[in-house]
């Protein structure tokens, strides 16, 4: 039978030994980690799009105060 190959004993001694608070505070740290990792990367991402706007404006404001050479 299957049952006589599915090491029970050996999963109900595992099984005994999961302190459910610390899984709980895994879970907890997993979760408070994704938010840290998820604003990280929307806050590099949209400082690297100020930066690149703000560096688009001052190129055009020193093209458009350049002297005019009349040819």
């Amino acid at each position: 039978m299957v049952l006589q190959r599915v090491p029970v004993e050996e999963i109900t001694t595992e099984a005994r030994q999961v302190r459910p608070g610390r899984t709980l505070l895994t879970l907890i740290a997993a979760v408070l980690y994704g938010v840290g990792w998820l604003a990280g990367t929307v806050l590099g991402a949209l400082w690297l799009a100020l930066a690149w706007s703000g560096t688009a404006v001052r190129v055009g404001w020193r093209d458009a105060h350049r002297p005019r050479v009349r040819g």
